[in-house]
């Protein structure tokens, strides 16, 4: 990475930038293609920057097979088998070019997740502007190596990966021809509790590893994906569905497009809120200068009088001179008359 960004579709990704916002439509299509072409146009409608599917077919993911070791067991897909479960969740090879020629016509960019070469060559032929890779990924080295040899941007998640696999993962791509590449933070459970975040680990991928980092967000809600934009995400990813009423999957840790809508614009104001560290006084807080304590008089002095106790006070507003000139006030001669009620100035004082 030579420089601090990346780039996808003519965006800018980096610390530098607004929060880069991927609504992953994943399963939550629920086998209808309509479905996931109205999720394409609303999410654009969201303010998402892209929208994410997944390429595969049960076949390049597992084989049809009823012993245990091809069970689920536990969480939200328990006592499915791996097949029928990919069977259901599949985004169909042939929807495809239907799906990425609706991404061009709302104006909203589109990129796959493959999970194995056919679907890196299916997705060359439409042109995929990205590529990512998933968490249960990470450690297939020869798929790594045939994304990165495209030469497009790609964006991993380390969802269950040690520090020998993560460092594994970004060698292989960025030896073979990766040259942009985003790092994500993940936890691979779904949904995530909120307590195993680790968020801290997103700044310490981003140094460790000179890349960018981001974050792909399992937990329910949006709290989790707005902090981490404090923490150095410069990229979020977070599952969408049109209504979770429709269950599927992934619906049970998926936004609906209130929720997404919400997402896109308050990272984007986390992102504003950060700024750069500084004490100078900021514009907007002008205004309120008149609002702080200065020293007035508040009592009717006489001119060639002496200044005491009893006619300055430090007192709202703060037209006057600063409380910190209070004892040096005291004991000066005031140079004409004076009404209660004036703030005090230098110009009103003896210069003896």
């Amino acid at each position: 990475m030579t420089d601090n960004f990346i780039t996808i579709n003519g965006t800018k990704i980096g610390p530098a930038f607004k929060p880069y916002i991927i609504a992953e439509l994943s399963a939550n299509h629920n086998g209808s293609i309509e479905k996931a072409l109205k999720s394409i146009e609303v999410a654009a409608q969201c303010g998402v920057d892209a929208i994410k599917i997944q390429s595969y077919t049960p076949d390049t993911m597992t084989i049809d097979c009823d012993k245990e070791d091809f069970q689920v067991k536990g969480g939200l897909w328990d006592g499915y088998k791996l097949y029928d479960l990919y069977q259901w969740a599949q985004t169909p090879f042939e929807w495809h070019k239907q799906l990425f020629d609706k991404a061009k016509d709302v104006g909203v960019t589109l990129f796959s997740t493959p999970f194995d070469e056919t679907a890196v060559e299916l997705l060359e032929e439409l042109n995929t502007p990205a590529y990512k890779l998933a968490s249960f990924e990470i450690t297939d080295l020869p798929l790594i190596k045939r994304i990165a040899q495209t030469g497009k941007p790609l964006i991993i998640s380390t969802g269950m990966a040690n520090l020998e696999e993560i460092t594994e993962a970004i060698n292989t791509a960025k030896e073979n021809g990766c040259k942009e590449l985003v790092v994500l933070h993940c936890i691979s459970a779904y949904p995530a509790p909120v307590e195993q975040t680790n968020l801290a680990t997103i700044a310490d991928i981003s140094k460790r590893f000179n890349v960018i980092s981001g974050l792909s967000d399992h937990t329910l809600g949006t709290v989790v994906s707005v902090t981490s934009i404090a923490l150095g995400a410069c990229l979020i990813e977070k599952h969408f569905i049109l209504d979770r009423n429709d269950k599927g999957p992934d619906s049970e840790f998926s936004l609906e497009p209130d929720d997404l809508a919400r997402l896109v614009k308050e990272t984007k104001a986390a992102h504003q809120a950060i700024g750069v560290a500084g004490y100078e006084r900021k514009p907007i807080e002008e205004a309120s200068m008149k609002f702080r304590r200065s020293l007035y008089f508040i009592k009717d002095i006489k001119q060639d009088e002496i200044i005491t106790k009893e006619h300055i006070s430090r007192i709202r507003p703060g037209f006057g001179l600063a409380p910190k000139y209070y004892q040096q006030l005291l004991g000066k001669k005031v140079n004409k008359d004076i009404p209660r009620g004036t703030a005090t100035s230098w110009e009103l004082i003896d210069n003896d």
